[in-house]
């Protein structure tokens, strides 16, 4: 199999589709012999299992084991950060307090670096007590460790700080940069709409204020829930407008706005639909899940699937593929002599070759071979390398 391995590590074009390799292999019981990959030291998207590894490559003092031990105050010292960070992560899953309590105890002392990385954690199961600790790095050293705990705190309804009055106050700017209306003659409703704007500057303007304000505060400004917000805003007026608001629902909406806006942009279809890709770092694996279905059944758009962040692998079955258009339109894209087309397929089949299961790999290599690719393509080394690894190593 380590030739399969090895083939799969070279054809990844850049770090993030060797890790994507890793992730495949790590999802069937397996790990990549280090003399072919090496996560690199300041690696956050690897699976756990290389963690060691990390530290290691961190470590001046060389390899060490990390302990076996639940993670505490006293003990914290003895974790490198890679092994440290997992495991604040499994224990922000299963005891939040406790997780919350342990930075809160011993964070400020790392450097800030680390300590962003650690308070990033705190995503995993944010409810309002983890308020105070977030309102007290207000006062962090970092700016981005301030900027990270405000927007957690944006999640969690909190107000950003307002300006003095109207006229040094960001998000009165920003809103002024928004048309109200009405629609409807029976019901009548409020809508939110982009206003025309007359320069470039005032459109640069516009995309840096959605950065740096958040969604709870833009929403209260005109009196609205974010839930409601969302629901008036009319899509397709101002693409550039659109996507800066999808961007700020990523970073500072509530988890259930996200799910709003997601459904919301899917939807909408046509370019609304990929702006939901802004937001997959927000999504649960069931709604991601629902997202590439809808890419595959649709195959408008495949190049879109190279877009999925933080999907899982191994789960997509051969029926995902066959209750749409995917499949014909990879065996019309291989088989036709449109070179662009050609490499949308080839970078399809990458991402497919993460995302599916063995014997949906193996029977996909059998379609697009069929369909005139040559077996030892490198287009389907991804597959290969999946519909080689039958079963799960423990």
């Amino acid at each position: 199999m380590r030739p399969l391995l090895r083939a799969a590590l070279k054809n990844a074009a850049d770090a993030q589709r060797k890790s994507r390799v890793a992730t495949l292999v790590a999802s069937r019981g397996y790990v990549l012999h280090p003399m072919d990959w090496m996560p690199s030291a300041s690696d956050q998207n690897s699976p756990d299992i290389y963690a060691p590894w990390i530290d290691w490559q961190a470590s001046v003092e060389g390899l060490k084991i990390a302990p076996q031990e639940q993670l505490t105050a006293q003990n914290w010292d003895d974790f490198y950060p890679a092994a440290r960070r997992i495991a604040l992560a499994e224990m922000r899953r299963r005891d939040p307090a406790t997780a919350r309590s342990l930075m809160e105890a011993k964070a400020t002392g790392e450097p800030a670096e680390v300590r962003l990385a650690l308070i990033e954690l705190m995503h995993f199961n944010l409810t309002p007590t983890d308020a105070p600790f977030l309102k007290s790095l207000a006062t962090d050293r970092s700016g981005k460790v301030q900027e990270l705990a405000g927007r957690l705190l944006a999640r969690l309804g909190e107000h950003g700080r307002p300006g003095n009055d109207e006229a040094d106050d960001p998000v009165a700017e920003l809103a002024a940069f928004i048309t109200e209306g009405k629609s409807g003659f029976i019901r009548r409703r409020t809508t939110y709409t982009p206003a025309k704007l007359k320069s470039a500057a005032q459109e640069s303007r516009r995309v840096d204020l959605f950065a740096s304000c958040y969604l709870v505060d833009l929403a209260a400004h005109f009196g609205k829930t974010e839930s409601d917000f969302i629901g008036a805003w009319q899509f397709g007026a101002d693409d550039r407008a659109d996507l800066s608001l999808v961007r700020m629902v990523a970073v500072s909406g509530s988890d259930a706005t996200v799910a709003l806006l997601a459904d919301t942009l899917v939807a909408e279809g046509g370019k609304s639909a990929l702006f939901v890709f802004h937001l997959m770092l927000r999504l649960d694996s069931g709604r991601k899940r629902n997202l590439i279905r809808r890419i595959l059944k649709d195959a408008q758009n495949l190049e879109a699937l190279n877009l999925v962040e933080g999907a899982e692998a191994s789960w997509l079955e051969w029926d995902d593929l066959t209750n749409g258009k995917a499949l014909s339109a990879l065996r019309t894209m291989v088989a036709g002599n449109d070179e662009p087309a050609k490499r949308s397929a080839d970078h399809a089949l990458e991402t497919i070759g993460f995302l599916a299961t063995a014997e949906t790999a193996e029977r996909l290599i059998g379609d697009i071979v069929a369909a005139g690719m040559l077996p030892a393509a490198a287009s389907l080394v991804f597959l290969r390398l999946n519909a080689a690894m039958t079963g799960t190593k423990t």
